[in-house]
Parts: C-alpha cells; structure tokens; sequence
C-alpha cells in the first residue's frame, strides 16, 4: 500500500538525503521553502520574463499579416463573422505597415519594428486559441490554466517547482503600472499552494525605491535589532507549530517576516534603474515601459525565477476604438525597451537561460466592431476581442527561434494550421523550464492538480 516508502521516506530526510536536506536556512534554523531545487531534468531555461499585453493586443495588426482583409476591406468576409462577445462588420484591414525582417524573414508589424530586430529568436504562434471572448475568464485561463475555478498561477507553479536562486527576493513578482489589471490579484495568486509562492504584486508607475515597494526600510531598527526580534518571533511561532501541525499558511507568514528582513539588503538596489550605465538607459528609451522592463531584467539577473510585466492597469490594449491611434502608441511604450531586453541579455549571457513570452489573454476580430450603445463610443474603428485565433511568441532559453507556427485563417479569424490551445502553451512552457507537466502536480482536496488539469501537449517543434 506504499506505506513502507512514507518511512523510507522519513528515513532519507533525518539522514540528509530527502529534499528538505538542500533546503536553505536563516540564522535561526527556518528551512526556506523557496530554496532552490532541480525540476525533472536539466534544461538552458532557468528564469521566465512575461510581457503581458493585457487587454488583448490585435495578432493581425502585430505579427499575423492578412493581406486578403485589404481586398475585403468595407466588405462582409466571404465567410460567416465568428460569434466574439460583440457584433462585427465588414473586414478592417490594418493600418499599419508589416516588414520581413532577419534570415528567416519574419512578417512584423512596423510598430514592432525594434523587437523584430530579433526576429530570428522568436517562434511566433500564430494559432492561438482560447475558450470565451471576455476578459475575466481568459486572464484566468492564460494566468492560472483553468477559466472558472481558483487555481494557482504560473508563476506560482514554477516557483513550487524549483523555488528561488536569490532567497533576499521573493521569487515571483508582477509588476503593474497604475494599479490592479482586470480580476486583480487572481492573475497571479497561489491559491491551494502554500502562500509563499504567489506573486509579490510592485507598482512600477512610481519609481522612488520607497513607494515601490512599501517599508523596504525600517527606520526605527538598525538590522542587529530586527534580527534579535525576528529571532525571538521564530521562537515563539515555533512552539506555535509544534501545538498545532503542519500549517501552510502559518509557514507562509514566517517566511514573510524572514523575506522582509532579508529584503532590505537587496531590493532597494535591484529596482534602482539609476544605477545603469547611460547607454543602457538609452537603449531601452523612456518611460514607464522602458524602466519597468529594464527592471525586470535587472531582477532576473539576481535570480528572481519569474517575472510578469503587465502593461498596465485595467485593461490598456482593449481597443474597441481608434484602434490605430491606441495599438500605435501602446507598441511605442514598449517595443523600444523589448528591442533592448533582448540584446542586453544577450550582452550579459542571460538570454539563452531566460525564457521570454508576450502576448495577452487572447487576440482582436479581424472585422470591425459595430457601434453598440454602453459598449464603445461607435466610431466603427476598433475590433472586439478574438479567442478563435491570435499571437503568442517565445525567445530565449530553449526555444527553437526564426519561425512562424501555426495559422489563422487568410483573414486571421480561427486558427486552422496546428491550432495551440492554452493549455498546449502552458505544457510547452513548462517542458521548457524542465518538467513534465504531467508530473508537476500538488495533492489538494483528494486529487493530485497541475497546471494543465487533464490537458494539454508539448509543442516540440517550438523548442530548440
């Protein structure tokens, strides 16, 4: 009945052999649950930076061309419109511009002009598809894998899987300029996994060190005193869990006061954008965008396992008009400093063991949305959301780059050509950071859960 292998089990661990053996330690013996561990078997991909696009940017007016929607233009498609959460029109071909860029020849649009630069380490998918056109559930599912229920987010997930390589950071952060994106802290929550591995949410609208991250420093305590209380506090929490078990979320607030302490030593230097050379700085441009991505890669150079840069609060690419104005100026934010990020991996030797992903939580209609009153300012100059078909593309550590997987319809509708469900791309993310996703499970209400519930394949042809 396996009963033998639990006190094998106990046996191993009092020995030094279990896995609680690598587990780091403070001063006062706490075993760390973010230290650092092996996933299932070795792979280049250590660390992830997420550029997430929420809202739902438009694949056919960034890296999904449809030259067809120009021969439609003002015109039904000579197709049914797909059902999306509104009614659309006639076909809206993109305002803008795309280029082949690279040895691989890689379409992009002209407001990516600088991330295509690097066309030839990005596998774009361009068969994306989710399950429902509206915002709530498709954060969820992109987030966290499953659209209805509580679930633990990526992040999440990889942090449990192989904890931190810097213990004075948490190892998951996301960051969102402004505020709360749609659904809030959801997006990045840990739910049944112990609540040490949810995201540490930063707003990164403010760039003081103090207002980034609140009480970073004590200014009452030199760190001798605060570490003779935390000391003490351990003491005390300790006879508390010997009363009492086992308790995650007890283990999580330990772990909370240790991570403040040990902060103060290093965040206030790791979010410090001003300590960059100048022509870095200018090569990731100004701005939000461009100090927040920056940021993430200083981040990740100090061993933060996950990153997720949100653009910003709400739902900022969520164009349903002046579609060309917005998508322009949102690409301007950002392209510049993704341009950069790649290149100043490289130059650090970071890039081939940071695994990058952008996208949103689904794509845009290639018709345009039709006025409705509560629902847009009926311009007839946007598009409504599109879970049929849309664009995700990786680059970095162990993705197979300078190619087009996949397709959408010739008006970039539904994808027909190897369609990649979320769940696939979850599957594939997690392949590529080193685990079965199959295997990479946490027992919770009787059953064994994992980032992919009962679904999801690996894509290879996307990995190197």
């Amino acid at each position: 009945m396996g009963f033998a292998m639990l006190g094998l089990a106990g046996v191993m661990e009092k020995g030094g052999l279990g896995p609680s053996a690598h587990a780091a330690e403070s001063e006062t013996g706490y075993q760390n649950p973010l230290a650092e561990r092996a996933p299932h078997f070795p792979v280049k991909a250590k660390r992830v930076i997420h550029l997430f696009m929420n809202g739902g940017p438009s694949h056919v007016d960034t890296f999904d061309p449809k030259p067809s929607l120009e021969k439609y233009s003002g015109k039904e498609l000579p197709m049914e419109n797909l059902r999306t959460e509104r009614k659309t029109g006639a076909a809206f071909p993109s305002p803008y511009k795309f280029a082949r860029y690279g040895d691989s020849g890689l379409e992009v649009s002209e407001i990516f002009r600088h991330t295509a630069q690097h066309a030839d380490d990005m596998a774009v998918i361009r068969s994306m598809h989710a399950d429902v056109p509206n915002h709530e559930p498709s954060l969820m599912l992109m987030n966290c894998g499953e659209s209805r229920l509580v679930r633990p987010s990526l992040g999440s997930w990889l942090t449990y899987g192989l904890g931190t390589e810097n213990l004075n950071l948490p190892g998951f952060i996301a960051m969102v300029p402004g505020g709360y994106p749609i659904v809030e802290t959801q997006n990045w929550q840990s739910a049944f996994l112990p609540g040490v591995y949810q995201g540490t949410y930063v707003n990164t609208q403010h760039a003081e060190i103090d207002k980034l991250v609140e009480n970073v420093r004590n200014q009452w305590l030199p760190q001798q005193a605060q570490r003779r209380q935390l000391d003490a506090l351990a003491a005390l929490n300790e006879q508390h869990k010997q009363s009492r078990g086992f308790d995650p979320a007890l283990d999580a607030r330990i772990h909370s006061f240790e991570l403040a302490y040990r902060m103060q030593r290093e965040a206030a230097e790791a979010f410090d954008v001003s300590r960059e050379p100048k022509h870095v700085l200018e090569a990731y441009g100004e701005g939000t965008q461009a100090r927040q991505i920056l940021i993430a890669r200083r981040l990740i150079e100090r061993g933060v396992r996950f990153v997720q840069v949100w653009h910003g609060q709400g739902q900022p690419w969520d164009n349903h008009d002046d579609l060309k104005e917005n998508h322009a100026r949102l690409a301007g934010q950002c392209d510049q400093a993704i341009g950069a990020l790649m290149t100043d991996l490289k130059r650090l030797g970071l890039f081939d063991e940071t695994l990058i992903i952008w996208g949103g939580e689904f794509g845009r209609t290639p018709t345009v949305e039709l006025p409705q009153a509560g629902a847009n300012a009926g311009k007839i100059n946007g598009r409504d959301h599109n879970h049929w078909g849309f664009t995700t593309w990786l680059a970095g550590g162990g993705v197979k780059g300078g190619q087009v997987y996949g397709a959408t319809d010739e008006f970039g509708f539904k994808a027909v050509e190897k369609p990649v469900h979320v769940h696939d791309l979850h599957a594939t993310i997690l392949r590529l950071m080193g685990f079965d996703h199959e295997r990479l499970t946490y027992r919770y209400a009787g059953r064994d859960f994992r980032l992919t519930d009962v679904h999801g394949k690996v894509i290879n042809d996307l990995i190197a």
